[in-house]
Parts: C-alpha cells; structure tokens; sequence
C-alpha cells in the first residue's frame, strides 16, 4: 500500500484536512493555528558539503512557505537537529533566518546519528483570515496567478550567481499570503515544481486547468520546460474568481474550465498524469 494512502486510512483530526494541504488548521472559535512539519535529508535536499547555515536558513523558509499559503502569521517553530556535522554554521544560519522573519523558536529536539544527516522543523502559525485558504475552492472561471518568476532555484543549484539565494535561502512570500488570504479560493505555495503542483490543485477541485505558456514567467526561456518542472520556487500559486482585483504582484497565467480529459492542459496539450510533471515524494 503507497504510504500516504495507508496515513489516510488512520484516524485523522478534521484539521488534518485529509491529509490533502501541507498544514493542519486547528480552530477555536474566531482564532486558528496553522501547523505544518517539514523535513530535510542529506543526499535529497541539500549536498553534503553545503554550507549548513544555508541548509537551516532553507529548513525554516520552507516551513514558513506553507504558512505563507495559508495567509498564516508565523507564531514560532520546533527543531529537530541531528548532531556532529557544522552544528556552529547551523546555528549560525538558524539565527539570522529567525531574527528576519521575527520567529522564535520554541523548542524541539536533537540526536546523534552515524547516518546521514536529517533535519526537521515544525512551525505554528495564527491564521489571519477565516476561513483558511486551501488546495480545494477552485472553481470554473476562477484565474490562476503566480506570484513570481519560475526555475530561479533550478539555476541556483547549477551555480548560476544571480540565482544562488534562490535554491540556497528562498525567501517566503509571507507578506503576499496574509494579503491574499481574504480574497482567493485556492492557494498553495510551489514546491515540487509549477506543473505537478498545477496539477495537483486542477485534481483536487475537479476541474480542468488550462496553463498559458505565452504568460508563465520563467527564470531561463530557453529551458522553459525545465523551470516550470525543477520544483523549489516557493513561489505562492492562487486561484482568484473573476472580477477580483489582486492585491500583489503576480502574473496571470491560467483559467480553470469545466472538466475535460485532462486535469491539466499546458498550451494545447493535455497532462493525464502526474508522472515526470515534477518531484514527488512517493
């Protein structure tokens, strides 16, 4: 049995969402937190001689990425460290990426380990809007925007100067979440590329997803294909219904249409599946 289907089958808390959205969203009355946990493995996420402070700036950005969908004000995090690599780097990168974001840290936990290195990091958020913005909303007629360019990562990784913050310390659109949390109806943040998690957001609603190639913004036209598949943007993706000003920088780049033969349709060609549309973690 694939592993996330078989979590499904567990007895799930009605914030768990499912398991379909990146966080749990747990309400008491007029107020919710907004909770998620993310991981990050030597060997997958990051290379073994990288600079550990830009390893701990990315392990809380991308945490604080799936707050940002949620239009989440950051509250603080929880670490989990493996000791006996450049714990004085981490530490050293853990405290400026707090320190510009305001996020205290509130605990957490360290081991030891003959292995390669894991890193996790839980961060709490207090929603600033109800009801939380989600994966599902979308509607036919909505238009789908992204906030910023695409493949800026995927140059980043490869050296290119101009793009090494991009892969090495993304930035999350926090500010953008909060604004648009009042007016969207689907918003997720980019993380496993822009087709696969297009994809995903066009499967979830049950809606067919046309993507204008003349208007995605890429990082490298040349590689266009690449930029839109690499993953690693935490770029926000949004659904707005018609006739909704945005209030942020973004880029149209989509119209959800009634259901077709394929959730997603990139220029005129139809996307049946998800494989080799990004990364997926199994």
């Amino acid at each position: 049995m694939d592993f996330l289907a078989g979590l499904r089958e567990l007895p799930l808390h009605p914030g768990a969402r499912g398991l379909e959205d990146d966080c749990a969203v747990l309400q008491f009355g007029n107020e919710a937190l907004i909770i998620n946990h993310d991981m990050m493995a030597e060997d997958t996420h990051f290379l073994p001689h990288a600079d550990m402070s830009d390893v701990a700036w990315k392990l809380v950005a991308l945490n604080l990425s799936d707050l940002a969908a949620k239009g989440a004000e950051p509250l603080g995090v929880l670490l989990g460290h493996t000791l006996g690599g450049d714990d004085s780097s981490f530490l050293s990168g853990l405290n400026e990426v707090l320190a510009v974001y305001d996020v205290p840290l509130l605990g957490g936990d360290t081991i030891s380990s003959t292995g390669a290195s894991t890193f996790g990091l839980t961060a709490i958020g207090r929603a600033t809007h109800l009801p939380v913005p989600s994966r599902r909303g979308a509607k036919v007629g909505d238009s789908l925007y992204v906030t910023g360019p695409i493949g800026r990562a995927m140059l980043g990784f490869e050296g290119k100067e101009a793009h090494r913050d991009a892969f090495n310390r993304p930035q999350p659109r926090l500010a953008e979440g909060r604004a648009l949390a009042p007016i969207v109806s689907a918003m997720m943040d980019i993380s496993d590329g822009l087709l696969l998690d297009a994809w995903r957001m066009a499967s979830i609603n049950e809606v067919t997803l046309r993507l204008d190639t003349e208007a995605i913004p890429v990082a490298e036209p040349k590689r266009f294909d690449e930029c839109i598949r690499w993953g690693d943007d935490y770029e926000l993706l949004f659904a707005v219904p018609p006739k909704v000003d945005v209030p942020v920088e973004a880029v149209r780049i989509g119209e959800f249409e009634p259901k077709g033969n394929a959730p997603l349709i990139l220029g005129q060609t139809p996307l049946n599946s998800p494989d080799s549309l990004g990364y997926s973690h199994g």
